[in-house]
């Protein structure tokens, strides 16, 4: 749709949008079908243009139902209408009801995914259960705490218990969804406190082994390494060879494998693997 709709400006705020879309008129029921038939068989995106811009005040009116999420009007405006392009796209007048009936749906889809976009880096959830509590959640919490003050912000058992009831969902995800909403997103590079010289980042615990630990084990490897050589060179090259091939291989040999290289029974491959593993494991811890 090329036509220009009207935006809320810095100049004018949400008030002088509001005053400009209450001027554009609303459209009879005729009005709307002729138009809807012209847009939808002759794809007239002038028809388009007067569809959307007579149901503004529709998307005014639902934006400002989610003006609770710390989002900018102007934004919530503008989902809302693109939720409302789409379903003029989509609308067929044929089927007996108004656009504003099948819009107020496109409308409100478009805005609540941009809110569970925009609330928090962590993604909420994208399933309808989880869209369905991330909305009513805080609805039912203030309407169970209507009129009380000083309340504390964490949910009492017994509310928990009623809102996961209510919403057909576990305690739990109720617990989950609340913590969530009630957390805010940190930039690592923000400071902890006003009068901190740390960051956030600075009190982050790092899962990795600290350079003294790795330069440790990395010594330790290479010692073992080193006696297990000294060792190994002190077994006869028979003793060595299956060593070798039984334990220091990625895919190591069976005894009948050596037992045919040697041309001797499993059972004496077996013995000269045990005598040669407790000469290394004396040499080693005599080193």
């Amino acid at each position: 749709m090329t036509n220009r709709l009207p935006i809320v400006s810095k100049e004018g705020g949400l008030a002088g949008y509001l005053r400009e879309i209450r001027k554009i008129p609303m459209l009879s029921e005729e009005e709307e079908y002729m138009l809807s038939k012209r847009y939808l068989e002759h794809n007239d995106i002038a028809a388009a243009h007067r569809l959307v811009t007579s149901h503004l005040r529709l998307v005014a009116k639902i934006a400002g139902q989610y003006r609770g999420y710390g989002l900018p009007a102007s934004e919530l405006v503008a989902e809302g209408n693109i939720g409302l392009m789409q379903a003029v796209r989509r609308f067929d007048p044929e089927r007996g009801f108004r656009l504003a009936t099948y819009a107020m749906w496109w409308i409100r889809a478009s805005i609540q995914e941009y809110i569970l976009r925009s609330w928090s880096l962590v993604k909420i959830g994208s399933g309808a259960t989880q869209k369905k509590l991330f909305f009513g959640l805080r609805k039912l919490k203030n309407s169970m705490r209507l009129g009380q003050t000083g309340v504390s912000s964490v949910l009492t058992p017994q509310e928990v218990s009623e809102i996961a009831t209510k919403m057909g969902v576990s305690e739990q995800d109720v617990l989950d969804m609340d913590t969530r909403m009630s957390a805010n997103d940190r930039h690592l590079n923000s400071k902890i406190g006003d009068d901190s010289n740390y960051e956030w980042q600075d009190v982050l615990v790092d899962p990795s082994d600290n350079q003294e630990v790795v330069l440790a084990q990395t010594q330790e490897k290479r010692m073992k390494n080193a006696m297990l050589s000294d060792a190994l060179a002190k077994l006869n090259p028979r003793e060595q060879d299956i060593i070798r091939l039984r334990h220091l291989k990625e895919e190591p040999d069976t005894l009948d494998d050596l037992s045919k290289k040697y041309n001797i029974s499993r059972e004496r491959v077996r013995q000269i693997e045990q005598k040669a593993i407790e000469k290394l494991q004396k040499d080693m811890q005599a080193a």
